[in-house]
């Protein structure tokens, strides 16, 4: 644990020239990337960085400088930066530091062959599928990160984060026909713990098959239809064209379809929205933001009504309130705004097979692609990276090339059934030029009308 007198001494000196509130954020971070095509490992690469930021606010004015000098003369070098930029001619006072520490990831020592051995196993597993595999991309990613917070109002945490992220591209050619098929797992839990639940090869042939199935699929057809968004083609539904919709800066910008409407019917009263960075092994998950913010559910839609938003500091105290733990930053280099971490829709208690024999007749969307959305409004466009048609209550034939066209909030409206069941996904969300790794989830839920968008016939 860094110095608590040190530390101190340095938000002291951040609010010597004046300003309301200042903080620290230091980081430590180790990282393995590694990358593999053409069955060869192409990049690995091993390092480590370190660095702190701090940050002055005063009113609306914020000034931040960040160093990677971390002893006493360069985290006060940086400081005395930060107060500058301000230059309010007036002293603040700095409460004393309540050390606080999370309790410990589980430690766990594996080997770099171990990693590249999970890499190649990827490979050869995703080879064996099929002669349509054209080309296998296989990536590993780790962090470990420690993270020690300090402000001007008493909090100092520190916490150690362990990130793994595995993902599977492959694309699959025949008959001048070209489609991909992508899986990816992540965890804050173990190596070990992570590829107990889904190993290497398991992810490979997941992604292989998609691909090598979708050569042989016909063109989705066009039309409006009843959709049935399985659990397990994750949330980027909610993520993308609910979730970025309820950061409170962008409801404070004006530049969201949910601002000022707090107490109102936004979705389907079989409809709750929650963001919890609490959840155990999700990827997304911290035990305190990147403001030293104690981590906690947040309910954002419960059945139906907007409840909250997702806070930072500086945005909670905009509207008065303390923060609900949702100030998050790619770096020390970053200043923290509001972004989701775990953002899941509750599930219910309808059986998934039951809601795709309710259909009767529709679409069945079991992954989704990237897409686009804007969040002003909640349009949206979505690519469907595994897409069948429902015929007579039943999944029919696997299609390509689908895409789902709507309205994020009057999808969440027309929600019919939600099933019982729940599937995550996980990713890396960019937002104003930073990336934070989360997760997203959703039941199986009944849309009974929505645009699809494909060049066959119905």
């Amino acid at each position: 644990m860094f110095d608590k007198d040190v530390l101190e001494e340095v938000l002291g000196v951040a609010l010597a020239r004046g300003g309301s509130f200042a903080d620290l954020f230091i980081e430590e971070r180790q990282s393995t990337l590694i990358a593999l095509e053409d069955s060869r490992v192409e990049r690995v690469q091993i390092g480590r960085d370190c660095g702190a930021g701090v940050r002055v606010l005063s009113g609306e004015s914020t000034a931040y400088a960040y160093t990677n000098d971390l002893s006493r003369e360069g985290l006060l070098q940086a400081a005395e930066t930060a107060a500058r930029a301000l230059n309010l001619g007036r002293e603040a006072v700095v409460r004393a530091l309540r050390p606080e520490t999370a309790p410990q990831p589980v430690k766990e020592e594996v080997a770099l062959e171990e990693k590249v051995a999970a890499v190649t196993a990827a490979d050869k597993a995703a080879r064996a599928v099929g002669g349509a595999v054209r080309q296998v991309l296989v990536g590993y990613g780790d962090v470990a990160q420690r993270v020690t917070v300090a402000n001007s109002e008493g909090v100092f945490v520190e916490e150690e984060r362990h990130r793994l992220r595995f993902t599977v591209n492959v694309v699959a050619a025949e008959g001048g026909v070209i489609q991909t098929g992508f899986e990816a797992v992540g965890s804050t839990a173990p190596f070990a713990a992570t590829f107990r639940e889904r190993s290497p090869e398991e992810v490979a042939q997941v992604a292989a098959q998609r691909a090598v199935a979708l050569v042989h699929a016909p063109p989705a057809p066009a039309g409006r239809m009843t959709v049935v968004l399985a659990g397990e083609a994750g949330g980027t539904m909610v993520h993308e064209a609910c979730g970025h919709g309820l950061e409170a800066d962008l409801v404070q910008k004006g530049l969201s379809v949910y601002g000022g409407k707090k107490g109102d019917l936004v979705a389907g009263e079989t409809v709750t929205v929650i963001d919890d960075a609490t959840l155990p092994g999700k990827y997304g998950s911290y035990r305190f933001d990147d403001e030293g913010v104690k981590a906690r559910p947040v309910v954002l839609i419960e059945n139906g009504y907007l409840k909250d938003y997702l806070y930072d500091r500086r945005t909670s105290g905009r509207d008065g309130r303390e923060s609900n733990g949702h100030g998050r930053r790619e770096s020390y280099q970053h200043k923290p705004i509001p972004r989701m971490a775990n953002t899941y829709i509750k599930p219910g208690k309808t059986p998934p097979e039951e809601i795709i024999r309710e259909a009767k007749k529709g679409f069945l969307v079991k992954k989704m692609g990237g897409g686009q959305v804007n969040t002003t409004n909640g349009d949206f466009v979505f690519e469907v990276a595994e897409g069948y048609l429902i015929e007579d209550g039943d999944v029919g034939p696997l299609v390509r090339g689908a895409t789902l066209t709507g309205n994020g909030p009057e999808v969440l409206k027309k929600v019919a059934l939600v099933g019982r069941d729940l599937g995550f996904t996980v990713g890396t969300c960019g937002k104003d030029g930073q990336g934070v790794p989360v997760s997203d989830a959703q039941p199986t839920l009944l849309v009974p009308e929505l645009i699809v968008g494909g060049t066959g016939r119905r």
